[in-house]
C-alpha cells in the first residue's frame, strides 16, 4: 500500500479523533524511522514520549518477542513472573510499597483517583472525597480523568462531568491553600505540565503542596505518565524537587511501545485496594511487563546522566535558533516558546518534510526525542529545526505567509 492508499482507508474506516501529520510510517530503529515511500526522519517525538529506547531496540525485542511465543496473556486471575518483577522493580525505583497495573496513562490516573477517595473514606468516612489538580494540567481522556484535566477546552461537549473536582492555579501556593476544605483528600499534580505547554512548577510552589499534604492528611498523587521513566533527567521527574508522592502513576515509556500503565502506591494506601475493588483485563500482561522490565534495566544512573547532558546540547542550540523566545522543561522534555507571526504547528509541519517529527504543546514547540538519541542525531535535528525556524522568521518579517519558498 503506498502513502495515499493508506490515508484513503483511514479517512474512510478510523474515527476523526486525531489530525495526523502527512506522513506515514512503516519502521524504525533508534532516533530514526521510514515512511511506506522510503523517506527517512529524526524523531524528536518518539511516539509522544513513549519510546524511551527508540525504535526496535534489539534487546527489547528479544524480551517482548519471546515472552510472546512464551505466554502472551494469562489475566489476573493467575499469577505471573514479568507482572511480579516489575512491579517488585518499579515500587523500589519510587521508594514505594505496591503497584497497580493497567493499559495507559489515564487508567493509571483513575486508579489513582479511586485509591484516594478509598483511603480517605476508610480512615475518615464520608463526604472526604473532593481531589485539587491544577490549572493547564491534563490527566487524560476518560470521564474522571478529563474532569480532573484542569483546561476548558477539554471539557467542551462530553458534560455533564463528575463531582469533586477542584482546580488550583499553577504556582500560586495561596490560592490552592484556599480551595483545601473539610472535603478534600488529594491534590494531583504534574510537576512539568507536558500537554500545557512544557512548564514545570517551581520548587517553592512544590514545598508548599508538600506542607499542606502533611498537615491535612491529603494525599499527593504526582502524574509522572509523560514526564517519568528518565524522561526528565530523573527517574521520575517528582524527585527534582524532593516530593515524596502517596500515589505515583506512570504510563507512555514504561512498556517501551508496549501498552501499559501503572499506579504505585505508598505506605499511606498500599492496602487500599482489596479483591474486586478495581481492576483491568489486560493489567499486568506478560508482554508488556516483559518490555518494562527492559527499559527499567537500561535506565540506570548512568544512563540517566547521559540524559541530562543531550539536555543541556539541545536547551542551548534551542535557545539561539531565530524565532525561539524562551526554552523550557527539565531533561529531554523541553518546550519552545515562538515570536509572535510564528504557528507551532505551521513549523512542525514543515520539519516533517524536511525529514523532523517534532511535537507542539498548546502554542509551542515540544521536544520529547527517544533517550537513546545519540549527538549525530541531535545534530541532525536541530539543523532542520533551525533551518525552518530560519525561513519562517524570514517570512514572517516580509509579511508573506509560511512557507514562502525561501530557502
Amino acid at each position: 500500500m503506498d502513502h495515499e492508499g493508506l490515508k484513503e482507508l483511514d479517512s474512510a474506516r478510523i474515527a476523526g479523533s486525531y489530525a495526523r501529520s502527512d506522513v506515514s510510517l512503516e519502521r524504525g530503529r533508534g532516533a530514526v524511522c521510514w515512511s511506506l515511500d522510503g523517506r527517512r526522519y529524526v524523531d524528536f517525538g518518539s511516539g509522544i514520549g513513549v519510546n524511551a529506547l527508540g525504535y526496535c531496540d534489539p534487546e527489547w525485542v528479544r524480551a517482548v518477542a519471546g515472552q510472546a511465543a512464551l505466554l502472551q496473556h494469562s489475566s489476573n486471575l493467575y499469577y505471573t513472573e514479568p507482572c511480579a518483577r516489575l512491579a517488585a522493580a518499579l515500587t523500589e525505583r519510587a521508594g514505594l510499597k505496591k503497584a497497580f497495573f493497567c493499559n495507559s496513562g489515564a487508567e493509571a490516573n483513575e486508579a489513582a483517583i479511586k485509591a484516594a477517595r478509598k483511603y480517605s473514606f476508610d480512615r475518615h468516612g464520608e463526604g472526604r472525597f473532593e481531589i485539587i489538580s491544577l490549572e493547564n494540567s491534563f490527566h487524560g481522556r476518560t470521564m474522571a480523568a478529563i474532569t480532573a484535566t484542569g483546561q476548558e477546552g477539554f471539557h467542551r461537549f462530553f458534560g455533564p462531568f463528575l463531582d469533586g473536582f477542584r482546580y488550583a492555579p499553577a504556582d500560586d501556593a495561596q490560592g490552592l491553600r484556599e480551595l483545601v476544605s473539610e472535603r478534600s483528600c488529594a491534590i494531583m499534580i504534574e510537576t512539568v505540565q507536558g500537554e500545557g505547554g512544557v512548564v514545570p512548577i517551581s520548587a517553592g510552589f512544590a514545598d508548599a503542596i508538600a506542607e499542606i499534604c502533611a498537615e491535612r492528611d491529603i494525599l499527593l498523587i504526582a502524574d509522572e505518565i509523560q514526564s517519568g521513566i528518565g524522561r526528565t533527567g530523573r527517574f521520575f521527574s517528582y524527585e527534582h524537587f524532593g516530593l515524596r508522592p502517596d500515589i505515583v502513576t506512570a504510563a507512555k515509556a514504561l512498556g517501551g511501545g508496549i501498552p501499559i500503565g501503572a499506579a504505585l502506591f505508598g505506605e499511606k494506601c498500599e492496602g487500599v485496594f482489596g479483591p474486586g475493588d478495581h481492576g483491568s483485563t489486560f493489567g499486568g500482561n506478560p508482554v508488556a511487563c516483559a518490555g518494562g522490565l527492559v527499559v527499567l534495566d537500561r535506565i540506570d544512573d548512568a544512563f540517566l546522566g547521559r540524559v541530562r547532558d543531550k539536555s543541556a546540547l539541545i536547551s542551548g542550540r534551542l535557545a539561539a535558533m531565530p524565532g525561539v523566545t524562551d526554552v523550557s522543561g527539565l531533561g529531554l522534555m523541553l518546550g519552545a516558546g515562538l515570536a509572535e507571526g510564528l504557528d507551532a504547528k505551521e513549523i512542525a509541519a514543515a520539519c516533517a518534510r524536511e525529514g523532523l517529527l517534532l511535537l507542539t504543546a498548546k502554542e509551542r514547540l515540544r521536544l520529547l526525542p527517544p533517550l537513546v538519541i545519540n549527538e549525530d542525531e541531535i545534530g541532525e535535528g536541530l539543523d532542520i529545526l533551525d533551518r525552518v525556524l530560519g525561513d519562517a522568521k524570514s517570512c514572517a518579517v516580509k509579511g508573506k505567509e509560511f512557507p514562502c519558498g525561501l530557502k
